[in-house]
């Protein structure tokens, strides 16, 4: 990053909620398979949101905002994954007990106290990710504690809920949902904000993750576990980075943010410097322009480009576009000048911030959003075109002027959302959740949304957990991933491998290898942490292996050590063959037995040899004799073995001094 910060000076603080899909047959309140997904759809379904009110008589910020928008919400729907639950047309079935399950071993590893009784809430999503408004979710444990880099990480509660739909698409007025993923359940995992670097950050997704594999009982892979990183600095407020799909994006994303909101901070005290400290000190006014751009230089304000754009994207009335004629709106800034470039993250600036809000809320997202008088595009005509703008609304030399342009209800919406980050800014950072970008920027995504948005679900009956249960389910656990660290790391086995075994559930069969078939700790590690990547590269289905057949190719291994270097014939063997023993495969191809009258092999190889090699080549001629050998020695005949004899025939020879 370009930009320096020090975290402590600024009083960074972080958390994690980080969300897990979890291994189960079906869905979270329904009987429809968990995990099964497609692209391509049997039928669509067109809804709209409408925010309502809490029981306490309030509508929550973010569903107000995303009312605004005006969104036309399309779900896409496949008759193998979904059923008239996801669509809100019949009531809840039980929560699934397995996920329930999974959830509370979770909560054992976490350190969690568990909840007595289980009892579902409605959490509101308007954006659409959800058909009834609303998340099913349910606080299972609280209170928890993980060993974090010489400390502890504290677990604020764990939950269980049903996961969201997936985006397909997201284009003006219309936002595309696939249902696929709708209803798999997951669990929330969140953290206090103990963290105080962008480091601390992912060294604790990828704790959390570990501990959340652990057990073997969750999904892998892309889309399977998200987190979202709650951001501040001192002076600030939380701001939710969404939606992280990977542990190393933390890094940047966190570092941006402190940085964006520093800025933020000092942009706040510039307005107050200026006399802006209420809403009511701002002037912001707008007028229609869309005149002064008919022959203009910037094709993108011409209304038939404009036009040609929207056929080009099969932009539709009243599902992508908005209301009203083509409209090119012009907002004063009243002695605002300057701060249009004020500085954001990376190269972002307070510009960004409006554009983030126009997008979202007006539903204008062609590019460039909008243009402005700090950083006009340059040519001659212009800048008489934005001296012209400027004499429309009557801007002074201390304002500055913002330019949209859409369909006319859509640009009223943007000049009024311009106007209300600005009342914001004068707050300083306003509560946001924020889109991540892979180089570590952000953009506005919506309000971050507050208490008034859960409810009880009236819809679905408490859940008794019994000591019996949990009991039961304490039983089975597998040691805590900072306990397989511990052990793994003294038997020498480097970092990256521990935690890729833990988090691709490798531990799991080490443990049961070393403990039931006496094999060695690091070689075990090794062989499911490192060698086994190869053939999975390759399609082999090693996973596919089960437990009693890693056994016996352990315990027939450590008879005869031989097999372990013949073990990418066998294993793929066993994985194509899983009807047949390993016995009987290590019959078939001839490695149940020691490879009779091999010395006297060793001694003809060797004798093909006419001259000395010289000194600087004998371990050369070694080597070259190894992989001449070796093919039809590996499986019957340790390699330790015959390169000894090797070289103790290559010494007779003379080729090299025996050693």
């Amino acid at each position: 990053m370009n930009e320096s910060i020090d975290y402590a000076e600024v009083g960074l603080i972080a958390g994690l909620e980080v969300h897990q899909q979890l291994l189960t047959k079906r869905k979270m309140f329904c009987n429809c398979p968990a995990g099964l997904y497609t692209t391509e759809h049997d039928g669509a379904l067109l809804r709209h949101m409408r925010p309502t009110l809490s029981e306490l008589g309030e509508y929550d910020g973010t569903a107000l905002m995303e009312f605004k928008t005006k969104k036309n919400i399309i779900y896409l729907l496949h008759e193998s994954n979904v059923c008239t639950y996801e669509m809100d047309d019949t009531p809840p079935f039980l929560m699934n007990p397995q996920a329930l399950d999974v959830a509370i071993e979770q909560c054992l590893m976490l350190g969690c106290d568990i909840v007595d009784e289980v009892h579902v809430a409605r959490k509101q999503y308007l954006d659409g990710s959800i058909p009834t408004g609303f998340q099913r979710t349910a606080i299972v444990g609280i209170n928890g504690r993980l060993p974090f880099l010489g400390r502890e990480l504290s677990i604020t509660q764990v939950s269980v809920e049903e996961d969201s739909c997936r985006e397909v698409s997201d284009k003006g007025h219309l936002i595309v949902w696939r249902t696929d993923r709708l209803g798999i359940p997951l669990i929330e995992t969140v953290t206090g904000p103990d963290l105080r670097t962008p480091d601390e950050v992912v060294e604790a997704i990828l704790l959390i993750g570990r501990v959340c594999r652990s057990t073997g009982h969750v999904r892998v892979g892309m889309g399977a576990s998200r987190q979202d990183i709650n951001v501040s600095v001192r002076g600030g407020r939380r701001v939710e980075i969404k939606g992280v799909p990977q542990a190393w994006w933390a890094r940047g994303l966190v570092h941006c943010e402190a940085v964006r909101q520093v800025n933020l901070l000092r942009l706040r005290d510039e307005l107050h410097r200026r006399g802006f400290r209420t809403a009511e000190d701002l002037t912001i006014e707008h007028a229609d322009v869309t005149r002064v751009f008919e022959k203009s230089a910037l094709p993108f304000l011409h209304e038939e480009n404009w036009r040609s754009v929207v056929v080009q994207n099969s932009q539709r009335p009243e599902l992508e576009l908005g209301e009203g004629p083509f409209c090119v709106r012009a907002v004063k800034l009243t002695g605002l000048a300057g701060t249009l470039n004020w500085p954001g993250q990376r190269e972002g600036t307070f510009a960004h911030e409006l554009a983030g809000r126009v997008r979202v809320i007006a539903g204008l997202d062609q590019q460039p959003i909008l243009i402005h008088s700090e950083e006009w595009p340059v040519s001659e005509s212009s800048e008489r075109e934005l001296q012209a703008v400027r004499s429309k609304v009557g801007c002074g030399p201390n304002d500055s002027v913002a330019v949209v342009w859409g369909p006319l209800q859509d640009t009223l919406t943007a000049a009024r959302e311009i106007r209300n980050r600005y009342e914001d800014a004068i707050d300083g950072v306003p509560h946001e959740t924020r889109q991540p970008f892979q180089d570590g920027s952000t953009d506005f995504e919506r309000i971050l949304p507050g208490p008034n948005r859960m409810y009880p679900d009236t819809d679905s009956p408490p859940i008794r957990v019994t000591s019996e249960q949990v009991e039961r389910l304490k039983a089975t656990l597998p040691p805590p991933p900072w306990v397989r660290e511990a052990r793994y790391s003294k038997a020498g086995v480097p970092r990256n491998t521990i935690h890729f075994l833990i988090r691709r559930g490798g531990a799991k069969l080490v443990d049961l290898v070393v403990d039931n078939c006496g094999a060695d700790l690091r070689k075990a590690c090794f062989f499911f942490g490192e060698r086994l990547k190869g053939l999975r590269r390759k399609g082999v289905l090693v996973d596919a292996i089960s437990h009693e057949g890693w056994c016996d190719f352990f315990h027939l291994a450590k008879k005869r050590p031989a097999l372990l270097e013949a073990w990418q014939r066998i294993i793929s063997q066993m994985a194509v063959s899983p009807e047949k023993t390993v016995r009987q495969i290590v019959d078939k191809q001839g490695l149940n037995k020691e490879e009779v009258g091999w010395e006297e092999q060793v001694v003809r190889t060797v004798k093909s040899m006419k001259q000395d090699p010289g000194k600087d080549l004998r371990e050369k001629l070694f080597r070259f004799y190894m992989g001449r050998l070796m093919p039809g020695l590996r499986g019957k005949v340790p390699a330790g073995k015959v390169g000894g004899a090797l070289r103790a025939c290559l010494a007779r020879l003379g080729h090299i001094q025996d050693s």
